[in-house]
């Protein structure tokens, strides 16, 4: 919710950021600046708390002062840390960094707990700004930095659960016994006559998207994207529906998935499984040998998938240019490269890279690191996915053009902040390149422009990060401003209601369009409150499995120090250089303060740290070599030294 001015006063309602140091910021209304709010002006908010705040009517060293008036409503009041004895008792040690006070837990609110465990605490009561707040434990996780607990704490740390509770379990088991016994075929078109297939990763446990491919006499090809048909299963207002959007969407970590859905429907009744009757949400598409669609069809389908390829298998399969499947594979190869070719044509954004991935011990200790590159059959399932979400909401759009209040819900991606294209131009420019824009202003063409003339350069992945910084944020909205990233004038997500709930809400709205006509524009509050809180969700889920690789990366890294390891100065700062290994892609710093051969300064405008007596420069996307002294999983934090 934006910030909101509150009438006949000079006080202002939004949400607050607090960083780790207990120093709030405050968006200004109609200015790219913030109020800051000191530690001892801040009436124990805490960072995303909702606020209302008066400005002091003060600077200090050129920044607007103000102070907390009240907390509207908490962001959240559990926290997930290590549990910690001192001779006042016991405190919680927080792992979110931004919580800038430990949580004092009386001896008799601590449970089964015991020093040094990894444990969820929520916050009782706060009196006294100035001291901790009081807290007791809800949760026992484990022993802090052994690999469950501290997986686990990161899921409990971003608000999602990981058992589902009793009700939700039984409904999802209820649905074993009436599956078996419905007429599969009502209210369906029957696709098991098609060749069709799954391309998932070798580790999948669920399948919600396969392709169907038949070839027609006038040389055009019918293909069909078929959907895993969670809404028949997943009914409004039912204990499955409240759960799943309360959760809204799966989250994957470095060794586990934690589903939105209960496993009986997630791995069994909704995967399309292979040599299975499995019920589906498709659009299928007549496409010519361009891979322009000419016709189009949207419903309700019985498919029965003949194969369930890996990634790696139909890679190969294409690669030796003989096998299961082959000319399907190669023909839908050949249409994706177009569907792929038509998008950059009209701007288009490749922001893609090879993912790390981890391999681990039976304890879930990282032994190997390696990079997972993207090959055309990740590519080949890709480019059909957008296909398939570009058409629905293309079709939804264009049905609801005489009722532009007609309730949908689109994927968008609006264009970049200025400042932030800005200062993306001035980086690439100090490493070498450009990006080409007036005043900030700027086209996907002329990003894909730039980010195409750094590929194989030493820079690309710095590069690339720093472009994907910059970009807005993709959200989903009831409101279409079209996606600037994937350059479509309308986008939703259709392909995976199994690990979305956004794509659970698409395939109910077109189902009712398509069989009951018009939604009603009534519906468009709810709708849009549905989709604020999806990308609320998703971008927690993000956070955790963000923090999941970075703890692995510090893990890993820590039976090697002493070693040295070639390196990329990835960013600069007044306290240090930070750098980034080139192949976990870990990153860390090296403090200014443990540079003792000059006096180094940051320069700005250089994106470099130089010393003051000998000219010596560490500058942004420098190859160096560097020696890691330290690493601290707890803190998520590694130290190198240069060599």
């Amino acid at each position: 919710m934006a910030t909101e001015q509150k009438k006949e006063t000079n006080q202002f309602e939004g949400t607050i950021h607090v960083t780790g140091k207990g120093v709030g910021y405050f968006p200004i209304p109609d200015l790219d600046e913030d109020f800051e709010i000191q530690p001892e002006n801040l009436k124990s908010a805490l960072n995303r708390d909702r606020v209302r705040i008066e400005p002091l009517g003060k600077e200090s060293f050129g920044r607007k002062q103000a102070k907390v008036i009240d907390i509207v409503e908490r962001h959240k009041t559990e926290f997930v840390g290590t549990l910690e004895k001192t001779t006042s008792g016991f405190f919680l040690i927080p792992d979110d960094k931004n919580m800038y006070r430990d949580i004092f837990v009386p001896e008799d609110k601590i449970g089964k707990a015991k020093e040094g465990d990894k444990v969820q605490v929520k916050i009782v009561e706060w009196p006294d700004p100035a001291k901790s707040p009081k807290g007791e434990v809800i949760r026992v996780i484990g022993k802090a930095g052994e690999h469950n607990a501290e997986m686990l704490g990161i899921v409990y740390e971003n608000g999602f659960e990981v058992e589902f509770p009793a009700t939700v379990e039984e409904e999802a088991q209820a649905w074993k016994e009436k599956y078996k016994n419905e007429d599969k075929l009502k209210d369906r078109k029957d696709f098991r006559d098609r060749i069709t297939f799954t391309i998932d990763p070798a580790d999948a446990k669920d399948f919600d998207d396969a392709l169907s491919f038949m070839a027609l006499p006038n040389e055009d090809y019918e293909v069909g994207i078929h959907i895993a048909d969670v809404s028949h299963f997943v009914v409004e207002k039912t204990e499955l529906d409240r759960e799943a959007r309360k959760r809204g969407t799966s989250i994957y970590l470095v060794d586990r998935t934690i589903p939105m859905l209960p496993e009986v429907l997630s791995n069994n009744l909704c995967s399309l499984n292979p040599n299975e009757p499995k019920y589906a949400f498709s659009a299928v598409f007549v496409m010519d040998k361009d891979a322009q669609v000419k016709e189009r069809w949207f419903g309700k389908t019985l498919i029965e998938s003949d194969k369930r390829f890996t990634y790696e298998e139909a890679q190969e399969i294409l690669d030796k240019g003989s096998g299961e499947f082959i000319e399907e594979l190669q023909t839908l190869n050949v249409l994706a490269k177009k569907l792929r070719e038509e998008k950059f044509k009209k701007g288009a954004i490749d922001f893609e890279s090879d993912e790390v991935k981890f391999e681990l011990d039976d304890l879930g200790k990282p032994i190997r690191v390696y990079r997972k590159e993207r090959k055309d059959t990740h590519k080949l399932i890709e480019d059909f996915m957008l296909l398939a979400n570009r058409e629905v909401a293309t079709h939804m759009h264009t049905a609801n053009a005489k009722n532009s209040r007609a309730a949908f819900v689109y994927r968008i991606h609006d264009a970049p902040d200025r400042e932030k294209i800005m200062n993306l131009a001035t980086f690439v420019k100090a490493l070498g390149f450009e990006l080409k824009n007036k005043d900030g202003e700027t086209t996907g063409r002329d990003i894909a422009r730039m980010l195409r003339s750094v590929d194989g350069s030493p820079t690309e992945m710095l590069i690339k990060t720093a472009a994907v910084r910059a970009m807005s944020k993709a959200v989903y909205s009831t409101a279409n401003i079209g996606h600037f990233g994937l350059a479509f004038d309308f986008y939703t997500h259709f392909t995976s209601p199994i690990r979305r709930y956004p794509d659970l809400m698409v395939h109910r709205l077109l189902y009712r369009f398509l069989t009951s006509g018009q939604i009603e524009q009534d519906e468009i509050v709810k709708y849009q409150k549905l989709s604020d809180d999806s990308s609320e969700r998703e971008m927690e889920a993000a956070k955790a499995e963000r923090t999941s690789i970075k703890y692995k990366q510090v893990e890993y890294m820590q039976d090697r120090i002493g070693q040295e390891f070639d390196a990329l100065v990835s960013g600069v700062s007044e306290w240090g250089v930070y750098v980034e290994e080139n192949i976990s892609k870990a990153e860390g710093m090296v403090r200014l303060r443990d540079m003792k051969d000059d006096f180094y300064e940051l320069n700005e405008k250089l994106y470099a740290i130089v010393g003051k007596n000998t000219g010596k420069k560490y500058s942004l996307g420098d190859k160096i070599r560097v020696k890691l002294v330290a690493s601290d999983p707890e803190r998520k934090t590694l130290d190198f030294k240069f060599i």
